[in-house]
């Protein structure tokens, strides 16, 4: 490619009429060239996108940790009550880890839901076509879960250690 741009360049400098050593009033393109820079900056353009997931979902982990905990703290003397009459730690873990899970899900479901609003609407105004993957979907509703599971298992791990006795004094 550079010998063909090269003698293009001299052919083109030869037809214009360019003295030697003057700048070229004339361009010349390679399509390589312009892929390569359209490769790069859609590198980072998911690199800038996946940032911007990490920390969406850092923060959501956060807030499902929090609304765990508080549920955990509102419902401390029902899981002395539970674990008085027999339950085990390992079911009032379970118990938290699912709602955490259940609500992250749910989370999730409403985030693909809105994207995919969103995606419809900028087809439709743009005029693009948009194919959305099955595979993305479960991925996105498994990756919820897992952020549920993850966030979750501290405060489900806080509940599951308590005494039974000191919860149902907690007032």
């Amino acid at each position: 490619m550079k010998v063909t741009e090269q003698k293009i360049a001299e052919l083109l400098r030869q037809r214009h009429r360019t003295q030697i050593g003057a700048e070229d009033d004339f361009t010349i393109r390679n399509l390589t060239e312009i892929l390569e820079a359209q490769e790069a900056a859609s590198k980072v353009m998911s690199a800038l996108l996946a940032a911007v997931a990490s920390v969406s979902l850092l923060v959501g982990g956060i807030g499902i940790m929090n609304i765990m905990l508080v549920s955990v703290t509102e419902r401390t003397r029902e899981i002395g009550l539970r674990m008085a009459i027999g339950a085990k730690g390992r079911d009032i873990l379970e118990q938290f880890l699912v709602e955490a899970m259940t609500l992250a899900t749910l989370g999730g479901l409403v985030g693909i839901l809105l994207g995919f609003l969103a995606s419809e609407l900028i087809a439709v105004l743009a005029g693009w076509a948009i194919q959305l993957s099955l595979i993305s979907i479960i991925l996105a509703v498994g990756f919820s879960a897992a952020i549920g599971i993850f966030f979750g298992f501290y405060p489900a791990k806080k509940a599951a250690m308590m005494q039974p006795i000191q919860a149902l004094r907690y007032e």
